[in-house]
């Protein structure tokens, strides 16, 4: 197998590689669940990319507000850690981003989850208390 020859990349090119592949991956994992929801899909994994999305949707509204704001910023500063800044800063955006959609969603997760159920027919899934009675209803009474 022949060499890969990496002589003249450097660091910052490396990082801004890691970078915008670690951004493809994630789009393309969000991607490849939503082309994964189908009628057998189950009520929690329809959730679960629901919540996704919304995580999702919520870190790209700040990644173009953060541009917003870097647009004012005076462009003398010094670029030999900025990479290394913004990797990190992706990151715990991405971090608080899928922690604000578990705790305390802004109802998107929510109106996309009910608007799928509906659209490919995906049942409800039972509730804790249901499915105690419906075992209880099964279960062999005793004589």
């Amino acid at each position: 197998m022949a060499g890969l020859d990496v002589k003249g990349l450097n660091a910052t090119a490396i990082t801004e590689y890691a970078m915008q592949e670690s951004k493809n991956a994630g789009a393309a994992a969000l991607s490849q669940k939503g082309k994964e929801i189908s009628k057998a899909s189950s009520d929690d994994e329809l959730w679960e990319a629901c919540k996704s999305f919304e995580a999702y949707f919520l870190e790209q509204m700040f990644k173009e507000m953060q541009k917003s704001v870097d647009a004012l910023k005076p462009e003398s500063s010094d670029n030999s850690t900025s990479t290394l800044v913004d990797f990190f800063k992706d990151r715990t955006l991405q971090d608080i981003c899928t922690t604000s959609a578990e705790t305390q969603s802004n109802g998107f997760a929510q109106m996309l989850y009910e608007n799928m159920r509906r659209t490919y027919g995906i049942p409800e899934a039972p509730t804790d208390e249901a499915a105690s009675q419906a075992a209880s209803a099964e279960a062999p009474k005793e004589v």
